[in-house]
């Protein structure tokens, strides 16, 4: 059976379960059409049987139809030029300039220059201006700052090398009868996403600091590199006065930035929270119906085993791993860090 007659007889078959059903809503949903498919095919179907729903060409482009080219090179200039205009403002913005248009058209261009959408023509500009070395108006500069923003609070953050940015969250994970309220600190190198985890019965600036100490900065110690900034949402356990805070003191003493999320936007480290959730899926749920934990110790044994295996046996889509896993992407990226640094540690002992 061809491709064409197999269309067919989707189209025949949406069609008679339609009618079998009473329903057209119900049969589009099943089939995968929309009901003005539906009421197309119906219509062709009605008329001229089978045979007038066979898939019909599409036609070539005329050509001559299209917009001037002054026109067109205008539109694609506006939307590098002014990235943040709609399609309707672009339109408008234009007629100023003599140059009519209208929002359709300026959506068609667009679509043929691969420039439709906020983010592509954001891209252009920041090639443009990188190829033939532009002085970025106001308005673009305002317009590459927005879509920063919107990048760091969807989680999309700015790191280069392992040990650039690392970030931490705490996880409550649940309360264990025999052992109580469990929590777990969380650190993530965000390049190469080698990750760490420890439980605690509860949760404070002490806390926070001891899993650095402990788990996170031997690590990059071990490794000759420094941790040099880390991110974390605005809990107690991570703000306060330095002089009085724990965790604060902690890193003004190690030399590390402390980047602080935007208020009242938790995605913004949005990292932290998908590895919580694949550690509650892949860990916590299976290990509490395996096995009965009466000490924290028993529940950190698991976990730094899952954690091993997470960092070097699971393969990681994150976008510096590419397919391979945190440690490995870790230790091929290392000679990133170690070019950037500018002052070398002493060796591990």
């Amino acid at each position: 059976m061809n491709t064409a007659v197999k269309l067919i007889k989707n189209k025949v078959g949406l069609l008679k379960l339609a009618e079998e059903l009473g329903n057209v809503s119900h049969a589009c949903k099943l089939f995968g059409y929309s009901r003005d498919s539906f009421y197309r095919f119906k219509e062709l179907y009605d008329e001229g049987g089978e045979s007038a729903l066979q898939e019909i060409s599409r036609k070539k482009a005329i050509v001559k139809n299209r917009i001037e080219p002054q026109i067109e090179e205008a539109v694609v200039s506006m939307a590098i030029e002014q990235p943040q205009y709609g399609q309707l403002r672009a339109s408008n913005e234009l007629k100023k300039q003599g140059v009519f248009i209208s929002p359709a058209g300026v959506r068609c261009v667009w679509l043929r220059h691969d420039l439709e959408t906020f983010k592509k023509r954001l891209k252009a500009l920041e090639a443009k201006s990188g190829t033939e070395g532009l002085v970025l108006t106001e308005a673009q500069v305002v317009a590459l700052e927005r879509a920063k923003e919107e990048k760091t609070a969807h989680g999309e953050i700015e790191t280069h090398h392992p040990g650039y940015l690392g970030a931490q969250d705490t996880y409550y994970v649940g309360t264990i009868k025999g052992v109580g309220r469990i929590y777990q600190q969380t650190f993530i190198d965000t390049y190469s996403k080698v990750a760490f985890a420890k439980v605690y019965d509860r949760k404070h600036a002490l806390i926070a600091a001891d899993m650095l100490n402990d788990k996170v900065l031997p690590f990059f110690e071990e490794q000759g590199i420094r941790l040099l900034r880390i991110l974390t949402d605005r809990g107690t356990e991570y703000c306060g006065a330095r002089e009085h805070h724990e965790y604060e003191l902690y890193l003004a003493l190690e030399d590390i930035d402390h980047s602080k999320t935007k208020a009242r936007s938790p995605q913004t480290n949005g990292i932290c929270e998908r590895f919580n959730r694949t550690i509650q899926d892949e860990f916590y749920a299976i290990a509490f119906r395996k096995r009965i934990y009466s000490t924290i110790e028993q529940i950190q044994e698991d976990l730094d085993a899952w954690i091993n295996d997470y960092n070097t046996n699971r393969t990681h889509t994150g976008k510096y791993c590419f397919g391979r896993t945190p440690l490995h992407t870790f230790e091929e990226t290392l000679h990133l860090a170690k070019e950037k640094q500018l002052d070398d540690l002493p060796p591990a002992a």
